[in-house]
């Protein structure tokens, strides 16, 4: 980002001049002005906001030229120089500063070539329903509940700027049948058809404390529309609307709640405090879970296990050693992150494996990860957690995976006396968003979280 200094106003020059040598005030020029009339580059020309000294030139989508635009035409106020004449070269593969001088004036000017883009960013419905959004094929589909009108729907849409779109933003909707949304902007076209699903009885919810997905945290929201395009028949709802009872969870085999916390949540009392609005609904997936319901608790959710009747009526067998990093200063790394499996089971089945067969790996050199772990870490002086057998007494749970030091990363309850089984990942390669992604980034194991998920959901599903 270039910062830039866009003016020194008379008023200040005329306040130095008199600070430092009065008698060359009559010597300023100020009489001039520093305004851009006109500017092409390429023959496109500029769009021109005096108030904010912005200047947007928009070129066709696809322009290959941007490295070496000629400036074909620049009218500035009279008197005025720039930086830049007509006939030069200037690369707009950044932006640019255009300083114009005039006497003793001058102003900064920022210019910009913004390709034509006719998309579509995000599609929300009643601001609660989030569409998923298929670029490729140009299509967003958006599940909601039998509660809700599709006759009168209200679309948020946020789309490339400068475009337009219609039907418009913001306009009532009738989606009982598939509707075209056309997006235009100068030369780009493009035309998304949305489709709005009545999900009455979801066989799979991604659960979550907003109300609205759209506010979930950045790696909680990547793996919700992840389930959202890749488990058919799914929907988010947040422990508001399932300690209510507004979610029919009949015919729903998994309950996946995704929990993230920047800092982590280390141990009992600090899951209590920070997920109170899971708690309100303990009853409910308690209920859920002892009439066979399955679910998938990944990184800090896999405390919820204790408080649902998991390890036998015992709250307090919650993971005994977690930490995490904050999303936007997540750690790189330098090469694939792992853990280490520890039984055989149905969830490890077509990952991308290397050199050693018992390594999970998880992420790619080039990757950010904030390393949220939740896991058990067994030794004297741990809670009882001395060894292996102490820790299965305990909980009657499975160990699946264990980290490098054997603290167990990933467990299961199997399904036993008429409940569903669950399945708990807390390592800290479990991780499913990077807030940026190095030059050179290639994902090749990072697949493996979708991976392993996907078998998560096929294995608790059955």
């Amino acid at each position: 980002m270039k910062t830039i200094f866009k003016y020194i106003t008379s008023a200040a020059m005329l306040v130095f001049a008199l600070a430092s040598c009065k008698s060359n005030v009559s010597d300023l020029q100020l009489s001039g002005d520093c305004q851009v009339e006109a500017l092409k580059l390429s023959s496109y020309p500029a769009l021109i906001n005096k108030t904010s000294r912005e200047l947007v030139v928009r070129v066709p989508e696809g322009y290959t030229g941007l490295s070496a635009m000629t400036v074909d035409e620049l009218i500035l106020s009279e008197g005025a120089t720039a930086n830049i004449n007509e006939g030069d070269i200037i690369n707009m593969q950044e932006g640019q500063a255009i300083h114009v001088e005039n006497g003793d004036l001058f102003l900064d000017w920022d210019l910009d070539v913004i390709m034509d883009e006719a998309r579509i960013y995000s599609f929300v419905i009643n601001g609660l329903y989030t569409g998923i959004i298929d670029e490729d094929a140009k299509t967003i589909t958006v599940g909601v509940p039998p509660t809700v009108n599709v006759r009168e729907l209200v679309p948020s849409i946020d789309f490339s700027a400068y475009a337009t779109v219609r039907p418009a933003d913001g306009a009532i909707q009738d989606f009982s049948e598939p509707v075209v949304y056309v997006v235009e902007n100068n030369t780009a076209h493009a035309e998304y058809t949305v489709t709005v699903n009545v999900i009455d009885k979801p066989s799979a919810v991604f659960l979550g404390i907003p109300a609205n997905m759209n506010d979930l945290d950045p790696e909680a929201l990547t793996a919700c529309k992840w389930m959202l395009v890749n488990v058919p028949n799914s929907l988010y709802a947040s422990f508001a609307e399932i300690h209510a009872g507004a979610v029919n969870l009949s015919e729903c085999k998994v309950l996946w709640w995704h929990f993230h916390w920047d800092g982590g949540v280390d141990g009992h009392d600090q899951f209590v405090a920070k997920a109170p609005e899971a708690l309100e609904a303990v009853n409910e997936i308690r209920s859920y879970y002892d009439n066979g319901g399955s679910l998938l608790l990944t990184r800090y959710a896999g405390n919820l296990a204790s408080f649902i009747g998991a390890t036998g009526g015992d709250e307090w067998t919650t993971p005994n050693n977690c930490w995490g990093g904050d999303e936007n200063s997540a750690e790189l790394c330098g090469g694939p992150w792992d853990f280490r499996k520890y039984a055989e089971h149905p969830i490890w089945e077509n990952l991308f494996w290397g050199d050693d067969p018992n390594k999970i790996f998880c992420t790619d050199a080039g990757y950010h990860i904030t390393d949220s772990t939740s896991q058990y870490h067994i030794g004297t002086g741990w809670g009882g957690y001395d060894n292996y057998d102490a820790w299965l007494n305990r909980t009657g749970a499975k160990i699946l995976g264990v980290g490098g030091d054997g603290a167990i990363v990933a467990w299961e309850y199997p399904a036993k006396d008429g409940k569903g089984g669950i399945i708990c990942i807390g390592s800290g390669c479990y991780d499913w968003y990077s807030y940026m992604y190095e030059p050179g980034y290639v994902e090749h194991y990072h697949q493996n979280i979708a991976i392993m998920t996907n078998n998560a959901f096929d294995y608790l599903s059955k």
